[in-house]
Formats: structure tokens, C-alpha cells, sequence
């Protein structure tokens, strides 16, 4: 964890690359458009099309709350979106794997029991995204279109649609590839997906269409069901749990709200045991909604978990039902 943390402390420093990682960043370069080349020539296309949100950083970006955002929207819209994902950090007894409300994280992994237990709809996972496209619409054929969670690189999935989420903060780093930048592919990639979603604003490239998005926090809801406004916490000390792509994002939300946080973070899709949240204290505890989905068991009632809500303007909004049209066959109940 040492070097990771320096790693990523150096991409976003403002620094060049580290001169003797260059060697390493070209390699994994010629080996990645190797695979995409090899992949994208025989990908497999499932029978409705297929939206996929990713990002190009390694890291979060927020793109789990514009998946739920985009889920909601292709609902009002008329559609009847089912969502596959590989289910990272999850180890299911067999592939392709259905994912309910109730499914176990350590099956399923995290961000995908977010999903189910956030949108209500059907969820797949499998390393092949492919298969759990075809298990969603084997057991459910009024599904018109299926949302591909963090799958930019899956190249052998086709699709239809590609959006980028970019953190508005952070932007592409040092623009240099793993493991000199926090890259997967060279920043020229973004030219080719129609939009990107600029997580907090801020961020633009040239060649790149941009939309921005906020993430807003309202409220905290306590493990025993209940829940309160955040801001009644304001001048209170807290532990603030975090364990997702980037932690600080969360710790900053809760700071400008007012709280006085205590920051525990730690690695993305961590697996809490409970010794991890033995603070030796009274104080208020909040965690991500993510590491919720994994805390259920060993938190006391009264811990909480903090939802996150994409937001998106008008245009953003006008900007992605347009391309909805353009990319997708019309809904089924439209």
C-alpha cells in the first residue's frame, strides 16, 4: 500500500511521469491496444443495445452515482434497462451470477448490491459481461437495453454507447498510462466516446464533449432503518468511513457540511471485518453507502451510511437523451 499511495500521490502532483516508469507505461501501452484490436474483432453483440459508463483512470471517478442516475433516466424515458457489471471484489459459486437485494457482497462485490438495492432492477454479474447479458434477458425478454458498469475496457462486449466519467478534480493526472499515470488507455481515447461526465465540473479537454455532474448529499441513514438531515450533525465530531476509489472525495462532502470528521479510509472494496471500525469511542459513525452494503452485519444500529444522488443539468440531461435516441432502438413502452 506504501508505493500505491506514492504512485498516486506523484500522478496527481503535477509532475511529469517518473522517468524510470516510462518503459513500463510504453509497454503496457503496446499490450493494451494489442487486446483491444484482438478483442474488439470478434466482440460479441447481445440482442438490445448496450450503454456502457466506465472511466479511463484507475480510481473513482463517481461513476457508480451517474449509473444510477442514467438507470432512473432510462426508466422515465420509457425504457426497461437491466444492468450487468463484473461484480469486482466478488467471488460468486458460479457464473453468470443474478444479483437481488438480498444477494451476498463477498458473491457479488459491492457496487453491484449497491445497484440492486438502489434501482430495483434486474442485475447480473460475470467477468464475461456478455453471459450476464444473456441471463438477464434469458429470465427477463421486456428488457430494451442493458447498462454496462464499468466495462470502457471490455472490449469484447460490443456496444453502443460509451460514457466517460472524468473526477473534475483530479481530471487525467499526469496523462501518462499505468504505471507512470493512473491511465488504462492514452487520454486520444476520450475523442472517440460521444460524452463525458465531469464528476464536480471543472475538467475539459479539447475533442472532448463535456457535461458536469454534482453528487449531493442530504441525508444519513442509521442501520436500524432510520434516518436524519445531515446537517444535524454540524459542529459534531465524526468517524467517516470510507473505502472506495478515491476517500477524500467523501471526507470533503462531510466537511462542507459542517462536520468535524475524523478520517478512516481505506482501500477500495475493502473487506471490513470488525476490528476495522473499533474507534474505542462514542462518536457518530458514517460510512459511504458503498461500505455499507458490506457492514450490514458487524455495524451497531446505531452507525450510519451517507447516500450519495448524482446531479445533472438540464443540458447534461438534454445532452444524454440525445444520444439515447441517436445510439438506442426506440423503448418497448415508450
Amino acid at each position: 500500500m506504501p508505493l500505491q499511495r506514492w504512485l498516486e500521490s506523484r500522478w496527481y502532483s503535477g509532475q511529469p511521469p517518473p522517468f524510470w516508469l516510462r518503459p513500463l507505461a510504453w509497454l503496457y501501452g503496446v499490450i493494451a491496444r494489442g487486446r483491444r484490436a484482438r478483442l474488439t474483432a470478434k466482440a460479441q453483440r447481445l440482442p438490445v443495445p448496450v450503454i456502457v459508463v466506465g472511466n479511463l483512470s484507475v480510481g473513482g471517478t463517481g461513476k457508480t452515482p451517474f449509473t444510477v442516475w442514467l438507470v432512473q433516466r432510462l426508466r422515465e424515458w420509457g425504457y426497461t434497462p437491466g444492468v450487468i457489471s463484473r461484480g469486482y471484489g466478488g467471488h460468486a459459486p458460479q457464473y453468470p451470477m443474478a444479483v437481488t437485494a438480498d444477494s451476498d457482497p463477498a458473491h457479488c462485490g459491492d457496487e453491484p448490491l449497491l445497484l440492486a438495492r438502489r434501482l430495483g432492477v434486474p442485475l447480473a454479474v460475470d467477468p464475461d459481461r456478455a453471459a450476464a447479458g444473456r441471463l438477464l434477458l434469458q429470465h427477463d425478454p421486456q428488457i430494451d437495453v442493458l447498462v454496462a458498469d464499468d466495462g470502457l475496457q471490455h472490449y469484447r462486449l460490443a456496444r453502443d454507447l460509451e460514457i466517460c466519467v472524468v473526477d473534475g478534480a483530479r481530471g487525467l493526472g499526469n496523462g501518462a498510462l499505468l504505471p507512470a499515470g493512473p491511465l488504462r488507455e492514452p487520454p486520444q481515447r476520450l475523442r472517440e466516446i460521444p460524452l463525458c461526465v465531469v464528476n464536480g465540473g471543472g475538467w475539459r479537454a479539447a475533442g472532448v464533449a463535456c457535461s458536469d455532474m454534482a453528487l449531493a448529499m442530504a441525508e444519513y441513514r442509521r442501520f436500524d432503518g432510520t434516518r436524519a438531515a445531515l446537517g444535524t450533525l454540524a459542529g459534531q465530531r465524526v468517524h467517516a468511513v470510507a473505502g472506495i476509489g478515491h476517500p477524500p472525495r467523501f471526507f470533503a462532502q462531510l466537511r462542507a457540511q459542517g462536520l468535524t470528521v475524523i478520517e478512516h479510509p481505506f482501500p477500495d472494496h475493502h473487506a471490513y471485518v470488525a476490528g476495522d471500525l473499533a474507534f474505542g469511542d462514542d462518536l457518530p459513525v458514517l460510512m459511504t453507502e458503498k461500505d455499507a452494503v458490506k457492514c450490514a452485519a458487524i455495524a451497531p444500529p446505531h452507525w450510519a451510511w451517507v447516500p450519495v444522488d448524482a446531479v445533472i443539468d438540464d443540458a447534461g440531461i438534454a445532452a444524454v437523451r440525445k444520444l439515447c435516441e441517436q445510439r438506442l432502438k426506440p423503448p418497448h413502452h415508450g
